[in-house]
């Protein structure tokens, strides 16, 4: 895993550190990783995930929404890794069929 110090991850995104800090805050951006002196390191995941926020307040839509959405994404990233894992099983049931 490659990890981003709060400063990097302000400079790809565009957002200031003081915008990434309430994105975490707000729970627009969970999980942020942590060193353990407790120091934030921010992921391609979370530079992907602000990278999308940033397509989404450039059309204006309000933070509310944006967490909303996020939940959505997240929700459906859910459901399709269930999904997977139900296939990978009857994969592997049918192999020991063969």
């Amino acid at each position: 895993m490659i990890g981003y110090p709060p400063s990097e991850a302000a400079r790809r995104s565009g957002f200031s550190l003081d915008t990434l800090r309430y994105y975490e805050k707000i729970g627009l951006l969970s999980d942020v990783a942590r060193t353990s002196g407790g120091r934030r390191v921010f992921t391609d995941e979370d530079l992907s995930w602000l990278g999308l926020f940033r397509c989404l307040r450039d059309t204006g839509m309000p933070i509310a929404e944006m967490c909303r959405y996020a939940e959505r994404v997240e929700e459906q990233m859910r459901l399709l890794q269930h999904q997977y894992d139900h296939l990978r099983e009857k994969i592997r049931y049918y192999d020991t069929l063969a």
